[in-house]
């Protein structure tokens, strides 16, 4: 998993594996739901829509002109500054012994293993491997056993000269050896290890992974030997382009295109590289969406698509002159939507002596927010299932997930209020003035947050607010429902209008996704300001500045006045997308704060760094790994232990959805929403789009035949 936003170079072992796009007490919970038939992994909230056409309808030829957000700094996944570009690459040039399918669990993938499965388990767990008799490297190798144990060594972590991002589960790993034959491959394991199945996806070739320098060093710039579909022919940097082509010593079902280049474009130029026709495939922020829909006819039966419902836009019948251009420039393309495998997430810092310490009171903020409302506001525009997510370990249809919120609660403002007053919060009551440049209540801005929000000042990018219902104050935040207006005026005021950017780059860069239409109106019913040792109740809310985070702040906004109902204030402050993340949420410089998580297939391993309880280091600092929330219990740790090192799947299953119930109930994060997935692609283009939780088929894209479904040849070299 990794955040949305700008990341920090991770310690060994804290890369989730989804990175290539972030985050007590005894408690009485309820019983676990989903426990009983049916199971509560139920199905996936928007299935895949890629435009699936059989390999016989599909041309053989032409080059695939896709947007991605970079060229990446390293074509080693297991790196720190690798990102989701190094993983698209991977998948395309590398084995896989696993993929995801679309429901977002993992499968054997065929194109490599004959079959794979756990032999022994006494005294030790052994997974026997047979390799598919044809799998080579791209230089005539035969892949095995060699590659799978160079692999171990660089990430098994004993050895400090390899600079790897991450080696959960190859720490368990006791020896590699050969099977009965070459293409029989045995993994001992020290440990036992319920999530085998997340190794050696992507395998380096033993060239790569064999000593430290070719490791840290030999795959960053170049990939000369692969093993997929395709293989890196050119990156230039220069030109912002990565060129992949057919591999010609690859034994599986040949690849359709010639080519594919990955071009790196900015979210916000893409709409214009598409009507130019310099790109086929393109993720694009909701407002180019909703231009590029206007060009493609309107389905005679929504319901029948797999995004459900087309994107709300204009009446075909009355557009605009602008809008009647659009029609003309994207002609030939089409939104293709689908939901990420990610979620947004309300981040409540619990770290220092702040309000939000208490676990009353983030428990009370869990109480004030209506999670479905939120949902609705980003997703039912864009004619996306509004369902909130249920859970911060899985998302719907994956087989750790349930809906897990129950431990906290639903939105009852009564029940905000008396935990609140349990914690001593109480309305009205002397409150002593802040004086100017002093910390709200439970923020812990340092001299670089101080420095950074008077250049934001500097800048002139202070919150713009509503002079109805905001007040800005002097140094250059903003109280969200200052005044006490009548909730009927208030709830009349508008949203901001989507950004110009949505997503982009998980880990090294880009701002968090979320998304609310023009004209939403904002709840707003207020209590009296509640306030505890002459100190009011005000939380520090950061959030990014920059133009691709509009909707972003307009979804806090909104919290905030959820917030202001049970006499909590927030205090926004925009800060630079450049600072959001490093210097304010892995710093512990905010009290609350919006960015979202991908999902996992195995979170057993990979959610275990986001949710382990902070620990003391060496040096007297606190170790909090990727729990940026600071919020962490020792029964918590202790079931995802337990999850990870049985091989009972229905055992550790269970004991996932107990360890994300016990996440709930402390309240350190609050799951709002499944992030939406929008691609703009060209009508003839096949096998290509949003494509939810599975891993894309590189070898089935490419272009209909001239003449089927009317659509154009395939575009030229």
């Amino acid at each position: 998993m990794s955040h949305d936003g700008v990341g920090t170079r991770p310690g060994r072992g804290s890369v989730m594996r989804a990175a290539a796009f972030l985050t007590a007490g005894v408690l009485a919970l309820p019983v676990l739901s989903g426990c009983s038939d049916p199971d509560p992994a139920g199905k996936p909230l928007a299935g895949q829509d890629i435009a699936p056409a059989a390999r016989a309808r599909i041309a053989d030829g032409g080059t695939l002109r896709w947007a991605v957000d970079s060229v990446p700094e390293t074509l080693n996944t297991f790196q720190s500054d690798a990102d989701t570009t190094t993983s698209r690459i991977a998948q395309a040039t590398l084995p896989s012994m696993y993929r995801l399918d679309e429901s977002g669990r993992p499968e054997r993938n065929e194109a490599y293993l004959e079959s794979a499965k756990v032999v022994e388990t006494e005294p030790k767990q052994v997974v026997l491997y047979k390799l598919d008799q044809q799998a080579v490297w791209s230089d005539g190798r035969e892949i095995g056993a060699a590659d799978f144990a160079a692999q171990w060594r660089a990430l098994s972590g004993k050895d400090s000269a390899y600079w790897t991002a991450r080696n959960a589960g190859y720490d368990r790993i006791q020896k590699i050896e050969r099977g009965d034959n070459d293409l029989e491959v045995r993994v001992t394991f020290a440990r036992s290890y319920a999530d085998w199945q997340s190794l050696f996806s992507p395998l380096y070739p033993k060239e790569v992974m064999g000593t430290p320098d070719s490791f840290n060093d030999g795959a960053r710039r170049k990939l000369k030997v692969s093993a997929g579909p395709f293989t890196v022919r050119k990156i230039d940097r220069k030109g912002d382009e990565i060129r992949l082509t057919r591999n010609p010593r690859w034994w599986g079902e040949p690849a359709k295109l010639n080519e594919i280049v990955l071009r790196a474009v900015p979210r916000d130029e893409r709409a214009a590289e598409l009507a130019a026709g310099r790109l086929d495939l393109a993720d694009v922020d909701p407002a180019a969406a909703r231009r590029i829909a206007i060009a493609a006819p309107r389905p005679k039966n929504p319901s029948a698509s797999p995004s459900g419902t087309p994107l709300m836009g204009p009446d075909l019948r009355k557009l605009t002159p602008v809008q009647r251009k659009d029609k003309e420039r994207f002609h030939g393309f089409e939104v293709r939507k689908s939901l990420e495998p990610a979620y947004t997430q309300l981040a409540l810092n619990g770290g220092g002596d702040g309000p939000l310490a208490d676990e009353r009171v983030r428990r009370a903020v869990a109480r004030a927010l209506d999670r479905e409302k939120i949902a609705e506001t980003v997703l039912r525009p864009l004619g996306l299932p509004t369902e909130p997510v249920g859970s911060h370990l899985a998302l719907s249809g994956q087989a750790a997930y349930a809906d897990n919120s129950g431990a906290v609660g639903g939105q009852d403002t009564a029940e905000a209020q008396a935990l609140l007053a349990d914690a001593g919060w109480v309305p009205g009551g002397p409150v002593k003035e802040k004086k100017k440049g002093e910390k709200a209540a439970g923020s812990e801005a340092d001299k670089t947050g101080k420095k950074e929000e008077e250049k934001e000042k500097e800048k002139g990018s202070e919150a713009k607010t509503d002079k109805k219902t905001d007040k800005k104050s002097d140094d250059g935040t903003y109280i969200v429902g200052e005044d006490n207006k009548g909730a009927d005026e208030q709830d009349s005021r508008p949203l901001a209008q989507d950004g110009k950017q949505y997503g982009g780059k998980q880990l090294s860069g880009g701002a968090p996704g979320a998304y609310a239409p023009q004209g939403t109106a904002a709840p707003a019913a207020a209590t009296r300001q509640l306030a505890k040792d002459g100190k009011a109740l005000t939380l520090r809310f950061v959030v990014p500045d920059g133009e691709g985070s509009g909707t972003l702040r307009t979804v806090a906004d909104r919290i905030g006045h959820m917030l202001k109902r049970v006499g909590i204030r927030t205090e926004i402050t925009k800060v630079s997308d450049e600072s959001y993340f490093k210097d304010h949420i892995a710093s512990g410089q905010y009290d609350l704060a919006l960015y979202s998580w991908p999902a996992s297939a195995f979170p057993a391993t990979d959610a275990r760094p986001i949710y382990a309880k902070p620990v003391p280091a060496a040096d007297g600092s606190l170790n909090v790994e990727q729990n940026y929330t600071r919020v962490g219990t020792d029964q918590v740790d202790q079931l995802f232990e337990q999850a990870v090192s049985t091989l009972d799947e229905s055992e550790s299953r269970s004991l996932i959805r107990k360890a994300d119930s016990r996440i709930w109930a402390a309240a350190g994060s609050i799951p709002l929403y499944q992030r939406p997935q929008l691609t703009a692609a060209r009508t003839n283009l096949a096998n290509a789009g949003a494509f939810g939780f599975g891993t894309p088929v590189f070898e089935d894209m490419g272009f209909l035949k001239k003449g089927a479904a009317g659509q154009p040849a395939p575009t030229a070299s």
